[in-house]
């Protein structure tokens, strides 16, 4: 019985310590005509789906045009982002028609690697260059600030309902490069200035104490 026990507990061991499965394409549920957010790795707040949801559906009633979103955590091996768009693509919109104004983005929250897929029609307003700074910019430029996933989404769905609103490209957000090394070392100027700041205080200093420190010595005698 003590050897039983031992083997199931080694077994449980192992369950519990195994890795989260991958996602694989066919185990995708199947997409509504009006669902624009696939969550499922599970980042989105409900509130932030509701807003992307919003504009989503107000793109897609307005121009025709519709974009889904979509989250996995951990992809099969060997499988990249980019296989797994072009092939979810394919599977939720099978026709050539299905496909023309759709566009598809796909994020693994595993390495935070994401992949677009635009149908033709829907290349009209957004061209190559775009949709690979959507991917490299707007979606990237949160997530490297620390995983913020509802705002990385929430601005892709903003530009991509600009653009694919006939409207300009609003563009990628603007990106503050700060200077690191600006105010850690003192210049030679500033070091100068502060010695010198050193030396007035110590002469007025010198030039009140020993003045009244003489008087009062010669006070004592």
């Amino acid at each position: 019985m003590g050897a039983i026990a031992l083997a199931l507990g080694v077994l449980l061991w192992l369950g519990g310590a195994a890795p989260a499965l991958a996602t694989g394409v066919y185990e995708m549920p199947a997409v509504s005509p009006t669902e624009w957010v696939v969550d499922e790795g599970d980042v989105l707040s409900r509130l932030n789906e509701s807003n992307i949801n919003g504009k989503l559906s107000s793109l897609s009633k307005k121009t025709g045009n519709d974009v889904r979103l979509v989250t996995i955590h951990r992809l099969d091996y060997g499988e990249t982002v980019q296989s797994f768009a072009d092939q979810l693509f394919e599977q939720w919109f099978p026709e050539p028609a299905d496909q023309a104004n759709e566009v598809l983005l796909v994020l693994d929250t595993v390495t935070n690697n994401a992949a677009i897929r635009v149908g033709e029609a829907a290349k009209e307003l957004l061209s190559d260059d775009i949709a690979t700074s959507v991917v490299d910019e707007t979606l990237a430029v949160p997530l490297r600030q620390g995983d913020r996933y509802n705002q990385a989404f929430l601005d892709v769905a903003t530009r991509l309902s600009e653009v694919l609103a006939g409207n300009p490209d609003p563009g990628p957000p603007v990106v503050v490069e700060v200077d690191q090394s600006e105010g850690t070392f003192a210049t030679p100027e500033e070091t100068a200035e502060s010695n010198a700041t050193v030396w007035v205080i110590g002469l007025l200093f010198a030039a009140t104490v020993i003045p009244m420190a003489t008087y009062y010595w010669y006070q004592m005698r």
